[in-house]
């Protein structure tokens, strides 16, 4: 039973108690009973008026609790003129506009929290308490289709607060941390994702920009003096009236050749390092593979290899450093024709519209594990390789800002791909 009941139903009680009492003493007292029946009435009217004060309160508290328990924070109360419903009036008002404007601050945060998390160049993946996919932004969206085994393998073997590095095929490395917020006092798991291929690629360049100039340095300060050596002693005509200095002065000659090969050698090294910036200007692609495949046909050596160039039809313009893309094609050529062992076949497929160049060739391919560690400075799968071909093919291209992949498909023809936009 409700208060303002048991309130109505005492009150009620009591008056029809005090009424039925006076009509006792109507016979023998009418002036008592007149006054009787005026004082119950003023007292029902009191009681009432009491009984509107009372409840008014319990109303205004029961419209609150409704308004909060729906969220709806533009509820507020009218002064009545009374000292304690206007109290309790104020503390309502006053509680309701701090929870309006709490509520208001945790939305602009929580918009500009969604805002930050979908705009970030992070990847950001953040899971319910069941550990379900709760939010992905798009950078997270684009990398799971490069990663797709991430959520299977990292997200359930990690354990919170490692970082792992994953490769995707021989040039993207991404960096995965798995961590934990709180919310509501539950934690909730979340996982950043962002790609550190700039970053490794800057690392590995200092690296080895440095022990290749420390290897010039050093060649160049031994090989020059005893080069001039060695000359003056070729140019002394009295040594080798004897026949038997003979086999010395053959040495000394095959001594020289090789310290001109090592120069040479070292100076591939430093081309890679001293690589200029890029310089670029309005080159035509389609010109610039056709040249790059007729002079190539020129290095086939002992071989049946058959070049095409397919799309080179119609110019097809970008900007870029005409000499050091030249440069790119030639390695990546050369590339392919000593992954062909005798015979074989090299396509350059220009695609202007969708901006790419493929070269395809049926070499030897790439076997497995390599194409991770491919473009890795000083790597090589070749007997004599220097492992410096596609390090600056690589320089060069991501130093055009272009993107390229390297991969053997099913068909086992081995496809480089260079997206020019």
């Amino acid at each position: 039973m409700k208060l303002k009941t048991k309130y109505l139903l005492f009150t009620g009680i009591c008056h029809v108690v005090c009424l039925v009492l006076s009509y006792l003493i109507l016979e023998k007292h009418p002036l008592i009973f007149m006054i009787a029946e005026i004082l119950i009435l003023l007292s029902f009217f009191l009681a009432w008026k009491l009984y509107k004060d009372l409840i008014l309160p319990l109303e205004y508290l029961r419209e609150g609790i409704r308004a909060i328990k729906e969220k709806d924070f533009t509820v507020k109360f009218l002064q009545t003129g009374k000292k304690d419903v206007d109290e309790l009036v104020m503390v309502y008002n006053h509680m309701i506009d701090e929870l309006r404007i709490e509520r208001t601050k945790q939305e602009e945060q929580h918009f500009f929290l969604d805002k930050l998390i979908e705009t970030s160049p992070t990847g950001i993946i953040i899971l319910d308490y069941n550990g379900e996919l709760k939010q992905v932004n798009s950078t997270a969206s684009e990398l799971l289709r490069l990663l797709p085994d991430l959520l299977d393998k990292q997200l359930k073997n990690m354990k919170i607060g490692e970082s792992e590095l994953i490769r995707s095929g021989s040039l993207r490395t991404f960096k995965v941390q798995k961590s934990h917020f709180l919310d509501h006092g539950f934690p909730r798991v979340f996982m950043m994702i962002e790609e550190v291929t700039a970053e490794i690629f800057e690392a590995e360049k200092q690296v080895y920009s440095k022990v290749i100039r420390m290897m010039a340095h050093e060649v160049n300060n031994t090989v020059g003096p005893v080069n001039s050596i060695m000359d003056m002693t070729l140019q002394n005509a009295v040594l080798w009236t004897d026949q038997k200095n003979i086999a010395l002065q053959k040495a000394l000659g095959v001594a020289m050749d090789r310290n001109h090969n090592l120069n040479l050698f070292m100076r591939n090294f430093a081309d890679l390092v001293k690589l200029s910036p890029v310089n670029k200007t309005s080159v035509d692609v389609s010109k610039l593979v056709n040249s790059a495949a007729d002079l190539m046909h020129f290095t086939v050596e002992n071989k049946v290899i058959r070049l095409l160039v397919k799309g080179s039809e119609t110019p097809f313009h970008i900007q870029a450093d005409a000499l050091q893309l030249e440069q790119a094609l030639l390695n990546i050529l050369k590339n392919s024709i000593e992954a062909i062992s005798d015979t074989g076949e090299i396509s350059l497929n220009l695609y202007p519209e969708q901006g790419k160049l493929v070269i395809l060739d049926n070499g030897s391919g790439l076997s497995g594990g390599v194409d991770e560690i491919l473009f890795s400075p000083f790597f090589t799968t070749k007997k004599d390789g220097q492992g410096i071909g596609l390090t600056l093919v690589r320089e060069i291209l991501i130093n055009h800002g272009f993107e390229f992949s390297l991969q053997t498909t099913a068909d086992g023809l081995t496809a480089f791909s260079i997206f020019f936009k």
